[in-house]
């Protein structure tokens, strides 16, 4: 499936994008919270046949070739609610400063 991503490599992808655009925001003027995060996605979803295989879910581009659209594949939406590890209670602010009630 060399036009798909994994799901799991996509979702650490956006984890690594997010964290990277807090950081950027650290001691700016302006900030968002980021309450949750829709993704909707189209995947498909493989097994082998081997002992002790596994099920992947891969990732499509909108605009998939022909080969991977041969893939049976269904949209999937998943709703993503991203906390800090070191302050699970803290919003999740992407850049800026805090504003007067965010505290």
């Amino acid at each position: 499936m060399d036009d798909a991503v994994e799901l799991a490599d996509m979702i650490a992808q956006l984890r690594s994008e997010l964290s990277r655009a807090m950081a950027d925001g650290e001691g700016e003027g302006l900030r968002f919270q980021a309450e949750k995060l829709d993704l909707e996605l189209t995947v498909g979803v493989e097994r082998s046949r081997e002992p002790g295989a596994k099920v992947r879910f891969w990732v499509f581009d909108v605009h998939h070739s022909t080969r991977s659209a041969q893939t049976v594949t269904q949209r999937l939406t998943l709703t993503l609610k991203p906390v800090r590890a070191d302050e699970p209670d803290r919003p999740a602010l992407i850049s800026g400063a805090e504003l007067l009630d965010e505290g």
